[in-house]
């Protein structure tokens, strides 16, 4: 399994978008992946937008981004929570800094611009959040997924194939 090494954190809060959290979770599961669940309390439940729940892992403070070779931020409502923990944005931070793998998709790139990582960088997101994104200095684009170096990026459920695809064959290759 080509991702039987890697490890990668899922960040999770409530009213997460069920299905961005889910397929990419599970996608890298299939592939060997350890991919924990990451929330500001562990062995929380948290619940989707559409009733789904998940169980935290870890808590933010538990963990060190050192020992992890990429993060997935789902959308939903969550990010609009995430952003507000500054474990979070180090998290975000330091993933950028290394290099390590981003995966961002629908309203997740709201973390991205309070991380401050998006100046001059090719995204995508919900298009509900462009001028977000632009504002920050992104350079956007109407697109399923947008690659750009180590972070990929996606606008929404529909895109969930191709974006997690994406995010396994970046994750495979460092």
């Amino acid at each position: 399994m080509r991702l039987e090494n890697k490890k990668v954190i899922a960040l999770v809060s409530d009213e997460f978008e069920d299905l961005e959290l889910w397929y990419p979770v599970l996608r890298l599961r299939e592939e060997g992946a350890t991919v924990h669940i990451v929330g500001k309390e562990a062995n929380k439940q948290y619940t989707g937008k559409y009733g789904v729940p998940v169980e935290s892992d870890y808590a933010f403070s538990d963990i060190s981004p050192e020992d992890y070779n990429g993060i997935l931020v789902p959308g939903g409502w969550s990010p609009d929570k995430l952003r507000r923990y500054e474990e979070v944005l180090q998290f975000v931070r330091h993933m950028d800094e290394q290099k390590k793998t981003i995966g961002q998709i629908c309203h997740a790139g709201w973390v991205l611009i309070s991380a401050g990582i998006l100046e001059g960088r090719n995204v995508t997101s919900t298009p509900g959040i462009k001028d977000d994104m632009m504002n920050a200095g992104a350079n956007w684009s109407d697109e399923a997924v947008v690659k750009d170096g180590h972070i990929i990026s996606a606008r929404r459920p529909p895109d969930l194939p191709p974006y997690a695809k994406a995010f396994a064959d970046h994750l495979a290759n460092k």
